[in-house]
């Protein structure tokens, strides 16, 4: 099978203790993690164990071994039965489309390389405007989970698995997690943060919850555009992605979800959108009807694991560490959602964040991910031993 590329798309209690950046350090900083993401920085301060691309420390296609190797929670790919069934509902061209729909095998491991990332956990976002039936909706997470559990037996060091959860129907969910983990071993889900219709933490998705939590799951939450958003000249991917995430942890928190199923280990995709920032709201909104207590908001917030696909910056990373907390930040690269020069530039940002010391960038970049993922981590022994 000669497709690695993705599907649409466009971070645990942790100790905080870093000093925060003087002003002077903070701009600096700041004009450096603007450089590097237009690509023309080499991390400054990281060690070059931290920099150098997986492939100059092991042999080309195997799994590197040096201990800065990357875990990426938030890496995209779109097998090649994808692709077709695509194509063959008028989803996408014949020929091209989108960076998601054009990614390969190869251009995947080479990134990798390039990123010194080890091992990249593999999700199909399904938008619901892709499949608007159950049945395609059924059809299509099937063909997404097969084609990348095929790519996670091949090379199972390199990969792991996310396993798209359609939602159309209580049945249709259920049915796939258990396919997911039964059948082809999944080291969690990705489940989109709305299906059209309901978002997380709509009472019609206990019978998913209760599956997921009776699975110890690990659930990346991934955003789409935002129902019934208008275009007005700014991308959905800039601001209405974000808010989207933002919704349903919003649900997830005030519906008690996050409470009744206290087994569901949570991601959120792009540093957690707008949630660990403006949290606070749901407290303010009580005087309005809506909202929160302070110690449910706490709570929530010590419960969400975000990934620094958004990605981390001197302008975000300080409010990250403060409400979330170094041992819940996941890297994310965004790959193949984003092209491989954004991701690399992405990864010298965030060797480069002046609010991150060694200990803290390491956490994020591979440790936290094999504490979420202890099947990931078992792999990983096995082969290293």
């Amino acid at each position: 099978m000669e497709n690695g590329g993705l599907v649409s798309g466009g971070t645990g209690g942790g100790s905080h203790t870093h000093a925060a950046p003087s002003r002077r350090r903070a701009i600096g900083a700041a004009a450096t993690a603007a450089a590097a993401l237009a690509g023309v920085v080499s991390a400054p301060g990281a060690s070059a164990a931290e920099v150098a691309p997986a492939a100059a420390r092991t042999a080309p296609g195997a799994a590197p071994t040096g201990r800065a190797g990357r875990i990426d929670v938030h890496h995209h790919s779109m097998p090649d039965e994808v692709r077709a069934w695509l194509v063959g509902h008028g989803k996408l061209p014949p020929v091209g489309g989108p960076p998601y729909a054009t990614g390969s095998l190869g251009a995947t491991l080479d990134l990798m390389d390039r990123a010194g990332i080890d091992t990249a956990i593999l999700s199909a976002a399904i938008p619901s405007e892709f499949a608007p039936t159950p049945p395609q909706a059924a059809e299509l997470a099937r063909l997404a989970n097969d084609g990348l559990a095929q790519l996670v037996r091949d090379r199972p060091t390199r990969f792991g698995l996310l396993a798209s959860i359609p939602r159309a129907t209580p049945e249709t969910a259920v049915a796939e997690i258990r396919h997911g983990y039964d059948d082809l071993h999944a080291d969690g889900v990705l489940l989109m943060a709305h299906d059209g219709q309901t978002y997380l933490g709509d009472p019609s998705l206990a019978p998913m919850m209760a599956e997921l939590n009776a699975r110890d799951a690990v659930a990346l939450v991934h955003p789409f555009n935002v129902p019934g958003a208008t275009d007005v000249g700014i991308p959905p991917f800039v601001a209405d992605f974000l808010a989207d995430t933002t919704r349903a942890a919003i649900q997830l928190v005030v519906s008690g979800t996050l409470d009744r199923y206290p087994r569901i280990r949570w991601i959120l995709a792009h540093g957690g959108g707008y949630f660990p920032y403006q949290a606070a709201r749901l407290m303010l909104g009580r005087g309005l009807g809506y909202g929160v207590d302070a110690a449910t908001v706490e709570g929530a917030l010590r419960r969400f694991h975000v990934d620094t696909a958004a990605p981390m910056s001197p302008y975000s990373t300080p409010t990250l560490l403060a409400t979330i907390g170094t041992e819940r930040i996941l890297y994310g690269s965004d790959y193949n959602a984003v092209p491989a020069e954004t991701a690399l530039a992405g990864r010298d940002a965030f060797l480069a964040d002046p609010a991150l010391n060694p200990r803290s960038r390491q956490r994020i970049a591979r440790d936290n991910a094999l504490a979420l993922f202890p099947s990931i981590a078992a792999r990983l022994r096995a082969a290293h031993g």
